[in-house]
């Protein structure tokens, strides 16, 4: 695969004409298959107001479902996940392939624990004009993973590809 390109399956879904909920629907199950993970979601957000709304997939519905029933008001996530800290500043994505051993500047490991429940986990941030529009992540449950250098290639193509449609979304949706 190539930097720029994505498996077909996600190819597919981007090159459909579907609504935009549609589109992070089967685009969230399409990367849990791709990439073979237990959970991925899908946060968009408005950063001007700081209301949100997720999406989520899950392999197995015992998993925790952390996707919202329409719009939400953010908390300052900030204070107690680094990574929501990192996301607001714009950083490039994280790939945590173990909550257990990951430094604590760069994930709060009760956080994780208690609230997403996850063991591996990409935070990959999608930005528009310097601003964090949404986090798209996919993660493990029960064991460690590393995330490949097709991992990373897919995670870079998808958020790049999601930035306008979860742009335009949250614009025409969120009643800012």
């Amino acid at each position: 695969m190539s930097e720029s390109s994505l498996p077909t399956a996600l190819e597919e879904i981007f090159a459909a004409d579907s609504n935009p909920e549609i589109l992070f629907s089967e685009l969230l199950k399409a990367i849990g298959e791709v990439m073979q993970c237990d959970r991925c979601f899908l946060l968009v957000r408005h950063p001007q107001t700081r209301i949100y709304r997720n999406f989520c997939w899950r392999r197995n519905l015992d998993l925790p479902n952390t996707e919202t029933d329409g719009w939400q008001s953010e908390e300052e996530w900030e204070k107690e996940d680094p990574m929501f800290a990192a996301a607001l500043r714009t950083a490039p994505p994280i790939f945590i392939s173990d909550i257990e051993t990951a430094p604590p500047e760069v994930l709060n490991v009760e956080f994780e624990r208690n609230f997403l429940g996850h063991r591996a986990l990409v935070h990959a941030h999608i930005v528009s004009d310097e601003q964090l529009w949404g986090i798209l992540q996919p993660c493990m449950f029960g064991q460690p993973r590393e995330w490949t250098q097709c991992d990373r290639a897919i995670i870079s193509s998808v958020i790049e590809r999601l930035r306008q449609p979860v742009v335009d979304y949250v614009k025409s949706n969120s009643d800012e």
